[in-house]
């Protein structure tokens, strides 16, 4: 499974950890991903999408459709 936001393209990010002695090893930060399935009131059915915590509190405001021509995608392109 990636860990990517299907609506915003979030994805892992890498970078250093750096100690006090400044040593440097790779860690990587992880977008907060979840799957939820969200009603579309227009369409009268469920979709099962993986969000970012961003773009679901987004989604939970302004609608997915809403959402999504905010955008510039599609329904379909998400899915």
């Amino acid at each position: 499974m990636s860990r990517k936001c299907s609506i915003t393209g979030k994805k892992p990010m890498s970078g250093n950890n750096v100690s006090h002695a400044h040593n440097k090893t790779r860690r990587y930060q992880l977008p907060n991903i979840k799957k939820k399935r969200i009603f579309v009131p227009e369409l009268d059915r469920h979709v099962r999408l993986k969000l970012s915590t961003r773009a679901l509190r987004s989604i939970s405001k302004v609608g997915l459709l809403a959402y999504l021509k905010k955008n510039n995608l599609q329904l379909q392109d998400v899915i």
